[in-house]
């Protein structure tokens, strides 16, 4: 009932009511790209390759799971938001190399836009090179209908534009609706797969080939998934903080007691995005190579669900979760102004010390955390070798999912609240002696 009341809320209030639907006005525009065909593809031979087995088609899905069943469908906006998100590691890397780019990010604001005019550059370079590598791989599998030089570049102009496109509509999102535009999209994408999923499995009971028993257990399984990660999100850390009190003329300044929350997983999703951006890339070499003997059997090790990849994924989401961590947070500068405010951490000196303590928490936590994003990103995979799936999902779309939902309803709460208060205020004020 709280649920639907909250639901309810946000119709009353106009800035929240303007934010869900713009949100969901360029959510619908990013959907109606399913229609929009880049010509000269053979579109059912490219459905069919995909709904068999092998390296090309483990790679088509990887990549269509990210877009909504855009490439499946080979449309404008076949590429989504991954071009944005590599580049954005890129530049991570880059501003941690290069002197004058991590001077830049340090300038507040203004180093913040030019770092990202130069994210939405690298962008468009790296759309065109996915591009460029789709081509390869279409016309390997024999799937272009009138391959030439008109044929390739109106190809790589349509998936760039379209990217480019789907990267402004995040932006739109980002300053103007609700949540981080790049995960919106990106949950946008995901979800609409459900559908398909849900109807996947109900053809599969109807034929006979799967089991009413075993379609509970694998909804079963997914609601338990569900609610641990819903479970891991909420839990954190409170590291107490202390106040000295100060006295300023007559009045008594500070004395109270309140904590520092440290969750388990400080980057939320964040690293299974990255994670899933970087494995395009090998994916995508080895795909192109698969002629040679050594990189065909690469190929086959790098499938979706296979060892190998499960492996480096595990890896690269552990590693991303310290690196995004450590981007989100600064033990030194969190240190420096909670002394700055008069503030310690009962037991432990202000300072340096204080910076310490928190590395050393933010590092045991952010193991904890790491790992619980790999194991749940991996264990939807693990699963299918042991339960006939009707359908190829992904955990790391699972995590994202329920991420964006889970943020993208704080946001939401936080809205509420602020209304509220403001109607306490409004409505509860105490009127003075010479007040009518």
């Amino acid at each position: 009932m709280v649920l639907l009341k909250n639901f309810i809320n946000i119709f009353f209030i106009p800035e929240l009511r303007r934010k869900v639907l713009f949100t969901l006005g360029i959510l619908i525009i990013y959907r109606l790209g399913l229609y929009i065909p880049v010509i000269g593809v053979d579109v059912r031979g490219l459905q069919e390759m995909m709904s068999q087995s092998g390296l090309i088609s483990g790679l088509f899905k990887y990549i269509d799971l990210f877009s909504g069943g855009m490439l499946r469908q080979c449309t404008l906006f076949a590429l989504g938001i991954m071009p944005y998100i590599t580049a954005s590691i890129m530049m991570q890397m880059l501003g941690m190399t290069i002197p004058a780019l991590e001077q830049l990010l340090k300038e507040g604001e203004y180093g913040r836009q030019q770092v990202n005019q130069y994210t939405r550059y690298l962008a468009f370079v790296v759309s065109i090179v996915q591009s460029v590598g789709l081509i390869f791989l279409l016309r390997n599998q024999g799937l272009i209908l009138d391959p030439g030089l008109g044929f390739y570049a109106l190809f790589i102009l349509s998936l760039a534009t379209g990217s480019m496109f789907v990267l402004w509509l995040g932006e739109q999102i980002s300053l103007f609706g609700l949540g981080n535009g790049s995960s919106m999209i990106i949950f946008a994408g995901i979800v609409a797969n459900f559908f398909g999923y849900a109807g996947k499995t109900y053809y599969a009971v109807q034929q006979g080939s799967l089991s009413g028993l075993m379609a509970f257990v694998i909804l079963a399984i997914f609601i338990g998934i569900t609610a641990s990660i819903v479970f891991l999100e909420k839990g954190e850390r409170k590291i107490p903080v202390q106040y000295t009190r100060r006295i300023v003329g007559q009045r008594v300044y500070g004395g109270q007691s309140t904590y520092i929350p440290f969750k388990i997983n400080n980057a939320n999703v964040m690293p299974v995005i990255l994670a899933g951006a970087v494995m395009n890339i090998p994916m995508f070499v080895v795909a192109a190579l698969s002629k040679y003997s050594f990189f065909a059997w690469l190929g086959e090790s790098l499938q979706y669900g296979h060892a190998l990849n499960n492996v480096l994924q595990f890896i690269l989401i552990i590693a991303f979760s310290f690196f995004y961590t450590a981007i989100i947070f600064d033990p030194q500068e969190l240190a420096q102004n909670i002394k700055k405010s008069g503030g310690f951490i009962p037991g432990i000196r202000p300072g340096r010390k204080t910076a310490e303590f928190f590395n050393y928490i933010l590092t045991r936590i952010g193991l904890v955390g790491a790992i619980y994003l790999a194991a749940l990103a991996l264990l939807p995979s693990i699963l299918m070798f042991f339960i006939d799936m009707p359908f190829m999902f992904s955990g790391t779309g699972l995590l994202i999912v329920v991420g964006v939902a889970l943020e993208t309803a704080s946001q939401i709460e936080s809205y509420l609240i602020e209304h509220r208060y403001e109607g306490f205020l409004s409505s509860g004020r105490m009127k003075g002696r010479g007040a009518r």
